[in-house]
């Protein structure tokens, strides 16, 4: 009898001369390779957990090319996720594996040479059984004499079964993150890419989702999920040809990035998690969050603080008195945290605006003349933490720190810098070990000096504009890309060492850094620079498919707003943000006494119902990309006795139909008591204090009234409810 929860079962035949059948497995899902000794290992199952008698019986797969890391040059034609110039100038490459599978723990690792050149290559696989999730990377090691140049080296190659085959992906750019695209796969390639330099979740995302028989559904249906873990500059593809199978290959983008591998030096790929469920897109999204919180993200067991953010409320108009105005007001209303953005440092040249003094990290006294040590008094006095804004890659050419070190931006080599924001913004290169250094300090003197601070928001809003080191040499100019995000994550490395327990956000123009690269040393990002409630409905969906709620920083903002200047309600905009990790974008002095009272309301309900929305498992109910005037989802406790309900109207047409949503994950055989949160109307919804069993709600879903019913003042055709379930 095996464990329930199966890390590898190796099934090894006696005669060394066979193959190997190497099954990795976890609670619902099961990955079968055949390793046999001088051939290349291969794919021959992936998909639903299956029984012992279906393994020992598993028919090989047919019509298509199954090699697990197909490299360049013996099958020209075919797309391979492996390419390399060897020292002699030979472009031509094969991977055998040695037949040698070492496996320690959750590893599973399978060497493969090449048999002229030794070059070697090492399949990897760690299993995490309890949340359906298997990563996959690649480690390439020089053994040749001299040094190699590898051209394509992605992180997996996997083949996906042609049929009614979907693909549902990601595009955006900055206040229009995260948009859902769904689409069939047809034959030819389609490539998703970055080339940002710094921040790669603008433009494209490095997850998709398979929908293998037709077009996804949220809670039914088989999808295979997969997700890059970088930071940087990243190459999704899937190849369909005149086989049986569509081939996905996903690792760092090789464009203008050629690596020139020394004697003895090892590549080591960027992992791939890898989950399969029969639940539907959602199933998928329930196992990436799981795994997220449990394994990636920055202090995913602990619950996220309710805070305010200054940079609507005031942009760059920062001052002690304005500060301590604005910590009051959140503290009044229930928040835990205040956070300064932008505008606090600078002396020589004092930040008013977005074109002078990134760099040089000093309070400005004029506007702060009690310093951080004031701020922190302060909210000390009111009782909440206190966050600050960091640019920290970032430099002006007006400032201290370029005057000093102009060497240490990223510049083409004969070439004058392409500036940025505000026309003088620069990228520091973080290949440079000296940038890492100072990059660090940032941090660590403000931790020295205030170790009250309790978060940091860490933006970056500028991409490499110019291809080009000054640190690297003429030869390696093409490793940039790759040694800026080395250089980044070990001084996150460093940071997150000394200084554990630091709350920091990955804010990047927005939403340029949701990936699951950045976040095991954030704790969270920022989704977008655009808070608009109703366009957030859109981004924060398509961030759902991969990112838990934890992960997602949803303010409540102005209105009308600043970016899309579109007005709401109040309540709708409580109702959007309190879908995520809720927070505060507003001057609140400039709230009414109705618009304070509703807040205050709402974080004292959020409070009641954020393990839920934080912890618990998301069901996507109706999509807003559907068109049929509604979104609606929920989370749902892992013991299914509490649940949150959110339903939000997208559109407003007179006579218009509605659907009645039906929801999911909840317990068939439990009652349900149903109460409104942030609730606004006059009077009560007809099932409020009522109760419904579980099998009711999920077959039959509640009647939501079209419309919120509350004093004429406050009515608005943007109507939205937010359901709490209790199990009885």
């Amino acid at each position: 009898m095996k464990k329930l929860f199966l890390f590898v079962l190796l099934a090894v035949i006696a005669q060394t001369t066979m193959a190997e059948q190497v099954t990795l497995q976890t609670k619902n899902m099961t990955m079968v390779l055949n390793v046999e000794k001088g051939k290349q290992p291969k794919y021959v199952y992936f998909g639903a957990k299956l029984s012992d008698y279906d393994l020992q019986n598993l028919q090989k797969p047919r019509g298509g090319r199954m090699d697990a890391y197909p490299a360049y040059g013996m099958n020209c034609p075919a797309e391979a996720a492996f390419a390399m110039k060897h020292a002699d100038g030979n472009m031509s490459t094969e991977l055998f594996a040695t037949g040698q599978i070492e496996q320690k723990g959750s590893v599973t690792r399978i060497p493969m040479k090449d048999p002229v050149y030794q070059t070697t290559v090492i399949l990897c696989y760690e299993v995490r059984p309890e949340v359906d999730m298997i990563e996959t990377w690649t480690e390439i090691t020089n053994t040749e004499a001299k040094p190699v140049t590898l051209t394509q080296f992605a992180s997996c190659a996997l083949p996906i079964r042609r049929g009614d085959v979907w693909l549902s992906h990601f595009y955006g750019s900055w206040a229009n993150e995260a948009r859902l695209v769904e689409e069939p796969i047809t034959p030819g390639e389609k490539i998703i890419k970055n080339k940002d330099g710094v921040r790669n979740a603008h433009t494209d995302h490095a997850e998709v989702m398979f929908s293998l028989d037709g077009k996804g559904q949220e809670n039914c249906g088989d999808v295979i999920g997969a997700a890059l873990c970088y930071s940087g500059n990243f190459q999704l593809k899937v190849e369909t040809d005149d086989t049986e199978y569509h081939y996905f290959f996903a690792g760092i983008n090789p464009d203008n990035s050629e690596y020139h591998l020394r004697k003895g030096e090892t590549f080591t790929t960027p992992k791939v998690a890898l989950s399969f469920s029969k639940e539907g897109l959602s199933g998928i999204s329930r196992n990436f969050h799981k795994w997220g919180r449990k394994y990636m993200l920055a202090h995913g067991d602990k619950e996220r603080k309710i805070l305010l953010n200054s940079w609507e409320g005031v942009y760059f108009d920062i001052n002690q008195e304005g500060m301590d105005q604005m910590m009051g007001d959140i503290a009044s209303m229930g928040g835990e945290l205040f956070v300064m953005d932008d505008g606090w440092f600078g002396v020589k040249y004092p930040r008013k605006v977005d074109n002078s003094s990134l760099g040089d990290w000093e309070v400005d006294k004029n506007k702060l003349p009690e310093g951080i040590e004031g701020l922190i008094r302060d909210a000390k006095k009111h009782c909440i933490k206190f966050g600050i804004w960091i640019e920290p890659e970032m430099a002006n050419t007006v400032s201290e720190l370029y005057e000093a070190h102009p060497d240490w931006i990223v510049k083409a080599p004969k070439r004058e810098p392409v500036l940025g924001r505000g026309g003088t913004q620069v990228v520091l290169d973080m290949s440079n070990p000296k940038v890492q250094d100072f990059v660090f300090s940032i941090v660590d003197n403000l931790m020295t000096k205030y170790p009250e601070i309790d978060y940091i928001k860490w933006d970056a809003n500028m991409a490499i504009m110019n291809h080009g080191s000054q640190y690297l040499t003429m030869n390696d100019q093409s490793h940039l890309y790759i040694e800026y995000h080395r250089g980044f994550q070990k001084t996150c490395e460093r940071i997150r060492v000394k200084y554990p327990d630091l709350t920091i956000q990955a804010c990047a123009s927005g939403g340029g850094r949701a990936n699951w690269g950045v976040l095991p040393y954030f704790d969270e990002f920022w989704v977008s620079d655009n808070t608009d409630a109703l366009q957030r409905i859109y981004m924060q969906w398509g961030t759902s498919y991969f990112f838990p709620a934890i992960a997602m920083a949803s303010h409540i903002s102005a209105t009308p707003n600043h970016t899309v200047y579109r007005t709401t309600s109040i309540k709708y905009r409580i109702d959007v943000a309190m879908s995520g990790r809720l927070g505060m974008e507003i001057q609140p002095k400039n709230m009414t006494d109705i618009e304070k009272d509703l807040c205050r309301k709402a974080i004292k309900e959020y409070k009641e119902v954020r393990p839920v929305v934080q912890f618990g498992d998301i069901y996507r109910l109706v999509s807003p990309y559907d068109k049929k005037g509604v979104a609606s989802l929920m989370y749902v406790n892992e013991e299914k006795t509490k649940s949150v309900f959110f339903w939000w109207k997208t559109e407003s047409f007179q006579n218009e139909h509605l659907p009645r949503v039906k929801m999911a994950g909840l317990d068939a055989k439990k009652m349900y008591k149903v109460r409104e949160l942030n609730r606004i109307d006059l009077q009560p919804l007809e099932f409020e204090g009522k109760s419904f069993s579980g099998e009711y709600l999920m077959n039959n879903g509640l009647e939501i009234p079209r419309s919120n019913n509350p004093e004429w003042s406050m009515r608005s055709d943007w109507s939205s409810r937010v359901l709490c379930l209790e199990a009885e």
